[in-house]
Protein backbone atom coordinates (compact mmCIF):
# COMPACT_ATOMS: atom_id res chain seq x y z
CA UNK A 1 0.00 0.00 0.00
CA UNK A 2 0.97 3.92 0.01
CA UNK A 3 1.29 5.29 3.44
CA UNK A 4 1.16 8.74 4.17
CA UNK A 5 2.95 9.23 7.61
CA UNK A 6 3.30 12.36 9.28
CA UNK A 7 6.59 12.67 11.86
CA UNK A 8 8.59 10.36 9.79
CA UNK A 9 11.77 11.92 11.55
CA UNK A 10 10.64 11.07 15.21
CA UNK A 11 11.22 8.46 17.60
CA UNK A 12 8.45 6.25 16.66
CA UNK A 13 8.54 7.63 13.06
CA UNK A 14 11.26 6.72 11.76
CA UNK A 15 11.50 3.14 13.43
CA UNK A 16 7.45 2.90 12.07
CA UNK A 17 8.61 4.00 8.21
CA UNK A 18 11.71 1.28 8.62
CA UNK A 19 8.97 -1.18 9.41
CA UNK A 20 6.75 -0.05 6.65
CA UNK A 21 9.57 0.11 4.70
CA UNK A 22 10.55 -3.44 5.16
CA UNK A 23 7.53 -4.75 4.45
CA UNK A 24 7.09 -3.41 1.09
CA UNK A 25 4.90 -0.11 1.62
CA UNK A 26 5.58 2.98 0.18
CA UNK A 27 5.69 5.60 2.48
CA UNK A 28 5.29 9.29 1.90
CA UNK A 29 6.93 10.80 4.52
CA UNK A 30 6.20 14.09 6.59
CA UNK A 31 7.81 15.96 9.01
CA UNK A 32 8.64 20.13 9.56
CA UNK A 33 11.97 19.50 11.23
CA UNK A 34 11.50 21.67 14.14
CA UNK A 35 13.86 22.84 16.63
CA UNK A 36 11.92 21.46 19.60
CA UNK A 37 14.77 19.15 20.50
CA UNK A 38 18.10 18.22 18.78
CA UNK A 39 17.61 18.86 14.54
CA UNK A 40 20.59 17.16 13.32
CA UNK A 41 19.00 14.02 15.53
CA UNK A 42 16.39 14.29 13.67
CA UNK A 43 17.84 14.25 10.52
CA UNK A 44 20.12 11.07 10.97
CA UNK A 45 17.06 9.38 11.48
CA UNK A 46 15.52 10.58 8.11
CA UNK A 47 18.99 9.69 6.47
CA UNK A 48 18.11 6.03 7.08
CA UNK A 49 14.95 6.71 5.28
CA UNK A 50 15.99 8.68 2.64
CA UNK A 51 17.97 5.75 0.84
CA UNK A 52 15.23 3.40 0.20
CA UNK A 53 13.83 3.73 -3.34
CA UNK A 54 9.96 3.74 -2.28
CA UNK A 55 10.41 6.11 0.22
CA UNK A 56 9.36 10.03 -0.19
CA UNK A 57 10.14 12.90 2.02
CA UNK A 58 8.03 16.04 1.74
CA UNK A 59 9.08 18.34 4.62
CA UNK A 60 6.11 20.49 5.84
CA UNK A 61 4.03 21.78 9.13
CA UNK A 62 1.26 19.76 9.12
CA UNK A 63 -1.04 23.09 10.31
CA UNK A 64 -0.74 24.59 7.22
CA UNK A 65 -3.62 23.52 5.52
CA UNK A 66 -3.00 24.04 2.24
CA UNK A 67 0.11 22.77 2.10
CA UNK A 68 -1.18 19.48 3.29
CA UNK A 69 -4.21 19.47 1.11
CA UNK A 70 -2.02 19.70 -1.59
CA UNK A 71 0.17 16.78 -0.83
CA UNK A 72 -2.72 14.35 0.00
CA UNK A 73 -4.05 14.90 -3.66
CA UNK A 74 -0.58 14.49 -4.75
CA UNK A 75 0.26 11.19 -3.12
CA UNK A 76 -3.50 9.74 -2.64
CA UNK A 77 -2.45 7.53 -0.06
CA UNK A 78 -4.46 4.05 0.76
CA UNK A 79 -3.64 4.44 4.64
CA UNK A 80 -2.36 6.94 6.98
CA UNK A 81 -0.45 7.10 10.02
CA UNK A 82 -0.29 10.09 11.85
CA UNK A 83 2.29 10.54 14.25
CA UNK A 84 2.85 14.38 14.34
CA UNK A 85 2.59 16.51 17.51
CA UNK A 86 4.12 18.65 20.12
CA UNK A 87 5.36 16.46 22.29
CA UNK A 88 6.03 17.05 25.89
CA UNK A 89 4.00 17.68 28.92
CA UNK A 90 6.17 19.98 31.10
CA UNK A 91 7.16 21.73 27.84
CA UNK A 92 3.14 22.68 27.59
CA UNK A 93 3.41 24.80 30.62
CA UNK A 94 5.33 27.28 28.87
CA UNK A 95 4.70 27.24 25.69
CA UNK A 96 0.75 26.32 24.97
CA UNK A 97 0.28 28.12 21.69
CA UNK A 98 2.46 25.24 20.64
CA UNK A 99 0.12 22.31 21.37
CA UNK A 100 -2.50 24.14 19.51
CA UNK A 101 -0.97 24.89 16.42
CA UNK A 102 0.27 21.27 15.94
CA UNK A 103 -1.74 18.62 18.07
CA UNK A 104 -5.32 20.52 17.45
CA UNK A 105 -4.97 22.49 13.96
CA UNK A 106 -2.51 20.14 12.55
CA UNK A 107 -5.08 17.00 13.65
CA UNK A 108 -8.20 18.85 12.27
CA UNK A 109 -5.58 18.90 8.68
CA UNK A 110 -4.97 15.70 8.74
CA UNK A 111 -8.79 14.38 9.38
CA UNK A 112 -9.76 16.50 6.36
CA UNK A 113 -6.87 15.27 4.33
CA UNK A 114 -8.16 11.79 4.99
CA UNK A 115 -11.86 13.01 4.36
CA UNK A 116 -10.78 14.10 0.93
CA UNK A 117 -9.04 11.51 -0.13
CA UNK A 118 -11.48 8.64 1.05
CA UNK A 119 -8.27 7.16 3.07
CA UNK A 120 -8.99 3.78 4.48
CA UNK A 121 -7.97 4.38 7.51
CA UNK A 122 -6.34 6.83 10.07
CA UNK A 123 -4.35 5.53 12.76
CA UNK A 124 -3.04 8.27 15.19
CA UNK A 125 -0.86 8.13 18.24
CA UNK A 126 -3.09 9.47 21.08
CA UNK A 127 -0.93 8.97 24.91
CA UNK A 128 -1.67 7.45 28.09
CA UNK A 129 -1.74 10.93 29.29
CA UNK A 130 -5.47 11.33 28.89
CA UNK A 131 -6.02 9.04 31.66
CA UNK A 132 -5.43 12.62 33.68
CA UNK A 133 -6.96 12.06 37.15
CA UNK A 134 -8.21 8.72 36.80
CA UNK A 135 -6.89 6.44 39.76
CA UNK A 136 -8.76 3.21 38.60
CA UNK A 137 -5.63 0.94 37.37
CA UNK A 138 -4.65 -0.68 35.35
CA UNK A 139 -6.02 2.04 32.93
CA UNK A 140 -8.80 0.47 30.50
CA UNK A 141 -10.08 2.10 27.48
CA UNK A 142 -13.44 1.70 28.77
CA UNK A 143 -12.76 4.02 31.62
CA UNK A 144 -13.39 7.71 31.55
CA UNK A 145 -10.81 9.85 30.54
CA UNK A 146 -12.52 13.30 31.45
CA UNK A 147 -9.91 14.69 33.53
CA UNK A 148 -6.81 15.94 31.66
CA UNK A 149 -3.53 16.78 33.88
CA UNK A 150 -1.72 19.04 31.54
CA UNK A 151 -2.74 20.88 28.03
CA UNK A 152 -0.29 18.14 26.22
CA UNK A 153 -3.17 15.61 27.57
CA UNK A 154 -6.05 17.78 26.93
CA UNK A 155 -5.08 18.07 23.01
CA UNK A 156 -4.30 14.34 23.25
CA UNK A 157 -8.06 13.40 24.25
CA UNK A 158 -9.27 15.96 22.03
CA UNK A 159 -8.03 14.40 19.19
CA UNK A 160 -9.39 11.56 19.98
CA UNK A 161 -13.21 13.67 20.29
CA UNK A 162 -12.07 14.66 17.03
CA UNK A 163 -11.34 11.72 15.51
CA UNK A 164 -14.78 10.42 16.76
CA UNK A 165 -17.01 13.26 15.14
CA UNK A 166 -14.86 12.43 11.68
CA UNK A 167 -15.91 8.83 11.92
CA UNK A 168 -19.38 9.34 12.65
CA UNK A 169 -19.79 12.33 10.12
CA UNK A 170 -18.03 10.84 6.85
CA UNK A 171 -17.60 7.33 8.49
CA UNK A 172 -13.83 7.22 8.16
CA UNK A 173 -12.14 4.58 10.35
CA UNK A 174 -10.03 5.78 12.91
CA UNK A 175 -7.60 3.79 15.53
CA UNK A 176 -5.93 5.90 18.04
CA UNK A 177 -3.32 4.02 19.80
CA UNK A 178 -2.89 5.68 23.45
CA UNK A 179 1.06 4.91 23.79
CA UNK A 180 3.03 4.30 27.19
CA UNK A 181 6.65 5.60 27.70
CA UNK A 182 7.87 4.54 24.70
CA UNK A 183 11.81 4.26 24.84
CA UNK A 184 14.52 2.63 22.93
CA UNK A 185 17.31 3.02 20.37
CA UNK A 186 16.76 6.82 18.27
CA UNK A 187 14.82 7.95 21.34
CA UNK A 188 14.03 11.53 21.93
CA UNK A 189 16.87 13.78 24.33
CA UNK A 190 14.57 15.33 26.10
CA UNK A 191 13.14 11.78 27.66
CA UNK A 192 13.74 10.46 30.70
CA UNK A 193 15.91 7.67 29.43
CA UNK A 194 18.43 9.97 27.64
CA UNK A 195 18.62 12.57 30.42
CA UNK A 196 19.21 10.03 32.63
CA UNK A 197 21.95 8.25 30.71
CA UNK A 198 23.53 11.08 29.96
CA UNK A 199 23.54 12.56 33.12
CA UNK A 200 25.11 9.13 34.74
CA UNK A 201 27.91 8.94 31.81
CA UNK A 202 29.14 12.26 32.77
CA UNK A 203 28.64 11.84 36.60
CA UNK A 204 25.87 14.52 36.74
CA UNK A 205 23.31 14.71 39.39
CA UNK A 206 19.98 13.42 37.69
CA UNK A 207 16.04 14.83 38.82
CA UNK A 208 14.22 12.21 40.38
CA UNK A 209 10.42 13.21 40.75
CA UNK A 210 8.36 12.34 43.53
CA UNK A 211 10.83 11.11 45.06
CA UNK A 212 11.56 8.08 42.78
CA UNK A 213 7.82 6.67 43.58
CA UNK A 214 6.67 7.19 39.97
CA UNK A 215 5.62 4.27 37.75
CA UNK A 216 5.82 3.80 34.17
CA UNK A 217 4.27 0.87 31.99
CA UNK A 218 7.68 1.63 29.91
CA UNK A 219 7.23 0.17 26.28
CA UNK A 220 10.02 -0.55 24.12
CA UNK A 221 10.03 0.73 20.89
CA UNK A 222 9.89 -2.37 18.67
CA UNK A 223 7.04 -3.89 20.28
CA UNK A 224 5.34 -0.34 19.97
CA UNK A 225 6.15 -0.88 16.50
CA UNK A 226 4.69 -4.07 16.15
CA UNK A 227 1.33 -2.60 17.62
CA UNK A 228 1.10 0.22 15.18
CA UNK A 229 1.54 -1.92 12.12
CA UNK A 230 -0.97 -4.56 13.54
CA UNK A 231 -3.87 -2.63 14.35
CA UNK A 232 -3.11 -0.44 10.72
CA UNK A 233 -4.25 -3.47 8.83
CA UNK A 234 -7.57 -3.67 10.72
CA UNK A 235 -9.50 -0.66 9.77
CA UNK A 236 -11.66 0.05 12.77
CA UNK A 237 -15.07 -1.12 12.36
CA UNK A 238 -18.43 0.04 14.51
CA UNK A 239 -19.03 -1.60 17.42
CA UNK A 240 -21.95 -4.60 17.32
CA UNK A 241 -24.24 -3.81 20.04
CA UNK A 242 -23.45 -0.65 21.10
CA UNK A 243 -25.58 1.06 23.36
CA UNK A 244 -26.19 4.92 22.91
CA UNK A 245 -28.43 4.73 26.32
CA UNK A 246 -25.09 3.45 28.10
CA UNK A 247 -21.99 4.17 26.24
CA UNK A 248 -18.81 2.22 27.17
CA UNK A 249 -16.21 5.20 26.23
CA UNK A 250 -14.35 2.13 23.90
CA UNK A 251 -17.09 1.60 21.68
CA UNK A 252 -18.97 3.62 19.15
CA UNK A 253 -21.74 3.18 16.46
CA UNK A 254 -18.89 4.70 14.24
CA UNK A 255 -15.65 2.85 12.90
CA UNK A 256 -13.73 4.10 15.69
CA UNK A 257 -11.61 2.49 17.82
CA UNK A 258 -8.93 2.86 20.83
CA UNK A 259 -6.00 0.89 21.76
CA UNK A 260 -3.46 0.77 25.11
CA UNK A 261 -0.06 0.47 23.87
CA UNK A 262 1.96 -0.41 26.92
CA UNK A 263 3.93 -3.22 28.48
CA UNK A 264 1.32 -4.17 31.20
CA UNK A 265 3.87 -3.73 33.85
CA UNK A 266 4.76 -0.71 35.24
CA UNK A 267 8.11 -0.26 37.25
CA UNK A 268 9.29 2.05 39.64
CA UNK A 269 11.71 4.75 38.37
CA UNK A 270 14.33 3.66 40.87
CA UNK A 271 14.07 0.38 38.94
CA UNK A 272 14.51 2.14 35.75
CA UNK A 273 17.49 4.41 36.84
CA UNK A 274 18.87 1.11 38.37
CA UNK A 275 18.51 -0.58 34.86
CA UNK A 276 20.41 2.31 33.20
CA UNK A 277 23.14 2.10 36.07
CA UNK A 278 23.91 -1.46 35.25
CA UNK A 279 23.77 -1.28 31.22
CA UNK A 280 26.69 1.59 31.72
CA UNK A 281 28.41 0.22 34.70
CA UNK A 282 27.87 3.77 36.44
CA UNK A 283 26.04 4.95 39.55
CA UNK A 284 23.57 7.71 39.23
CA UNK A 285 24.04 11.16 41.40
CA UNK A 286 20.19 11.07 42.84
CA UNK A 287 18.96 14.42 43.30
CA UNK A 288 14.99 13.52 44.38
CA UNK A 289 11.89 15.83 44.02
CA UNK A 290 8.45 16.66 44.73
CA UNK A 291 6.08 15.73 42.05
CA UNK A 292 5.61 18.04 39.23
CA UNK A 293 2.19 19.82 38.35
CA UNK A 294 0.81 18.26 35.43
CA UNK A 295 2.39 14.64 36.16
CA UNK A 296 0.83 11.46 36.60
CA UNK A 297 2.09 8.95 39.32
CA UNK A 298 1.77 5.77 38.33
CA UNK A 299 0.85 4.64 34.51
CA UNK A 300 -0.33 0.73 33.74
CA UNK A 301 -1.90 -0.13 30.58
CA UNK A 302 -4.89 -2.94 30.26
CA UNK A 303 -4.20 -3.96 26.58
CA UNK A 304 -6.73 -6.85 26.68
CA UNK A 305 -8.61 -5.13 23.50
CA UNK A 306 -5.32 -4.89 21.46
CA UNK A 307 -4.54 -8.46 22.42
CA UNK A 308 -8.27 -9.64 21.16
CA UNK A 309 -7.88 -7.58 18.26
CA UNK A 310 -4.65 -8.27 16.81
CA UNK A 311 -3.06 -10.69 18.86
CA UNK A 312 -0.40 -9.19 20.19
CA UNK A 313 0.88 -6.86 23.55
CA UNK A 314 4.09 -5.59 23.97
CA UNK A 315 6.09 -7.71 26.43
CA UNK A 316 9.76 -6.43 26.11
CA UNK A 317 11.33 -6.37 29.90
CA UNK A 318 13.58 -3.63 31.04
CA UNK A 319 16.54 -5.66 31.69
CA UNK A 320 16.42 -6.59 27.76
CA UNK A 321 15.01 -3.10 26.49
CA UNK A 322 17.40 -0.97 28.53
CA UNK A 323 20.64 -2.37 27.31
CA UNK A 324 19.64 -1.87 23.98
CA UNK A 325 19.18 1.61 24.39
CA UNK A 326 22.12 2.56 26.18
CA UNK A 327 24.65 0.15 23.47
CA UNK A 328 22.81 2.67 20.88
CA UNK A 329 23.08 5.80 23.15
CA UNK A 330 26.86 5.59 23.68
CA UNK A 331 27.66 4.77 20.17
CA UNK A 332 25.30 7.58 18.83
CA UNK A 333 26.90 10.09 21.09
CA UNK A 334 30.47 8.68 21.76
CA UNK A 335 30.31 7.73 24.79
CA UNK A 336 32.91 4.93 25.71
Amino acid sequence: MKILLTGCAGFIGMHTALRLLESGHAVVGVDDLNDYYDVGLKQARLARLTPHPEFAFTRLDIADAEALSRLFASAVPERVIHLAAQPGMRHSLKHPHAYLHSNLAGFLNVLEGCRAQTVGHLLYASSSSVYGGNTHLPFSEHDHADHPLSLYAATKKSNELMAHAYSHLFRLPTTGLRLFTVYGPWGRPDMSPSLFARAILEGQPIDIFNHGRMQRDFTYIDDAVEAILRCLDRPALPHPGFDAAHPDPAASSAPYRLYNIGNRSPAELNDYIAEIERATGKQAIKRYAPVQAGDIVITSADTAELYAAVGFTPATPLEVGVPRFIAWFKDYYGYT
